[in-house]
């Protein structure tokens, strides 16, 4: 009776997932992480140098718990045809080929940006293909010992052997042949692999000459990777690896009269400019040969954003009308902005433009937007060692809503400081400007380029969204807008009969906050 068996050679295709850092929402710092593994819920952090690194822990306890790649898995790259590494072919070239090899492995495959960390049970050919790959774990080479087909094996007929030992025509018969072995070889020494360094997703060729250029290319590389994973960025650091590369660039566009070598140091040279002014703009000062930058209060662009946002914020939720009331909205909001809580003392009210303090404060708490941890006589007369505990519930966080605003503990106050200089600014206090007027003050500081022009582009701001904010009636802006121009806030202004144009002048620039 014969036996037939059929052996299968089908295999199972490699695994892969995928852990991803996504932003929660427009304007927001905190980030979500996520895995596509269906046993793992997302998680909300709050900034991307903390969620970037609980994504890679989290990648890590997978690899950790997870077994290791299966030497018979399929390559999971080559089950997706291998697009994330071969370029498609035009409508005029033939599909480049490719076979895969080697070992199966776990490659951990990322961004450049760090957004996203894909592991591929894949073959090692197409693990080395990727720029990014990082090689996890590797299957143990199968045994090729052990037969195909275990019935054919077993009735396959053992050879005879000898009783006697081999023997040669040589030899006598029957005479045992002495059998020498041979030594074995000494094995040869091995060179030593070379360094193939990688760069803007190019590989520097080994033969790549001067070798100086070679390693310093190589050395770049490395160091824009080891960037890439820091968790804060080093804008300083930054521009001189952008300057690096510019010059590292062009010495190989020399050596190899490669065009695009040329184009990407011209790119690089233009991203380190780029870089170093963002980084002057960022602490403060002037780009060698220019005039000194201005010393703003608010020095950030994301400050500038925040004092906007507050702004906004009382314009759309102001509880009562009127300038005075609108003024004394704006100091409690930016006093409670980030827990919704603060503290007040009597000076911080004496010292705006409100004919009845009293009054207003009693008013918004009759309406349920501030609450006080006393009368309001007791607030009048607080001081800065007893100062009075207050309370905005609209501005208050949630379990579920985080609040209104979305800078931290540290920015309020920064806010609030910048907001009491404009108000409370010398030439406006010795004028005797009111609330409208120290309103408006507000509004220009937040709507200006960085060389003080009104408008985003030097175009003006609009009468109908001032007159709004100031809480006064459109004819009534003219008004203000001569009193600040009184008070050497304002120069050069133009009001028609839609638009104020103008520019702040020098004196009050520390204080604005440019339009990006």
């Amino acid at each position: 009776m014969g036996v037939e068996a059929h052996a299968t050679n089908e295999r199972v295709t490699g695994r892969t997932w995928t852990v991803r850092l996504d932003p929660v929402g427009r304007g927001r710092a905190d980030v979500r992480v996520s895995c596509s593994r269906p046993a793992c819920a997302a998680q909300v952090l709050p900034s991307a140098a903390v969620g970037r690194t609980a994504a890679v822990e989290h990648l890590k306890a997978h690899l950790r718990a997870g077994p290791a790649p299966r030497p018979s898995a399929y390559c999971a790259c080559r089950a997706e045809e291998c697009h994330t590494h071969i370029r498609p072919a035009g409508p005029r070239e033939s599909p480049a080929p490719w076979r895969c090899g080697g070992a199966v492995v776990l490659a951990v495959v990322t961004d450049r940006e760090g957004r996203w960390w894909q592991v591929m049970e894949c073959c090692s050919r197409c693990a080395a293909a990727h720029p990014t790959a990082k090689i996890a774990a590797t299957a143990p080479a199968p045994d090729r010992t052990a037969p195909a087909d275990p019935f054919r094996a077993a009735a396959r007929p053992a050879p005879e052997v000898s009783a006697v030992g081999p023997h040669f025509s040589h030899t006598d018969s029957g005479a045992a042949a002495p059998h020498e072995v041979p030594a074995p070889r000494a094995p040869r020494p091995k060179r030593p692999r070379a360094r193939r360094g990688r760069i803007a997703q190019r590989f520097v060729p080994h033969h790549l000459r001067p070798v100086a250029l070679r390693d310093e290319l190589t050395e770049l590389g490395e160091l824009f990777r080891a960037y890439q994973q820091r968790p804060e960025p080093d804008l300083a650091m930054l521009a001189d690896l952008h300057a690096r590369k510019a010059k590292a660039f062009s010495a190989w566009a020399e050596a190899t009269g490669d065009t695009e070598l040329r184009l990407d140091a011209e790119r690089a040279e233009q991203a380190a400019a780029t870089v170093r002014l963002q980084h002057l703009h960022r602490i403060g000062e002037a780009p060698e040969g220019e005039e000194p930058a201005v010393a703003r209060l608010l020095t950030a662009p994301a400050q500038w954003e925040h004092a906007r946002a507050v702004l906004t914020h009382v314009a759309d939720h102001a509880p009562l009308p009127g300038p005075e009331a609108r003024l004394l909205v704006v100091m409690l909001t930016l006093r409670t902005a980030h827990s919704g809580v603060g503290n007040l003392v009597g000076q911080d009210l004496k010292g705006l433009p409100v004919p009845d303090p009293e009054h207003l404060v009693g008013q918004l708490m009759e309406c349920g937007w501030l609450d006080i941890a006393g009368t309001v006589d007791e607030l009048i007369a607080s001081r800065p060692e007893n100062a009075t505990r207050i309370s905005v519930p609209s501005l208050t966080p949630g379990e579920n809503d985080p609040g209104p605003f979305t800078f931290g503990r540290k920015m309020r106050p920064k806010l609030s400081g910048w907001a009491q200089r404009v108000v409370g600014e010398k030439k406006l206090r010795k004028a005797k400007t009111a609330a409208d007027a120290r309103l408006l003050a507000l509004a220009l500081a937040t709507g200006v380029t960085a060389d003080g022009q009104l408008g985003a582009e030097g175009e003006g701001l609009g009468l109908e969204a001032l007159s709004s904010w100031c809480a006064v009636a459109p004819d009534g802006l003219r008004e203000l807008v001569d009193r600040l121009t009184a008070a050497d806030w304002l120069t050069e202004a133009v009001v028609t009969d839609t638009v104020l144009t103008g520019r702040l002048t020098e004196r009050v620039l520390p204080l604005s906050c440019p339009l990006a």
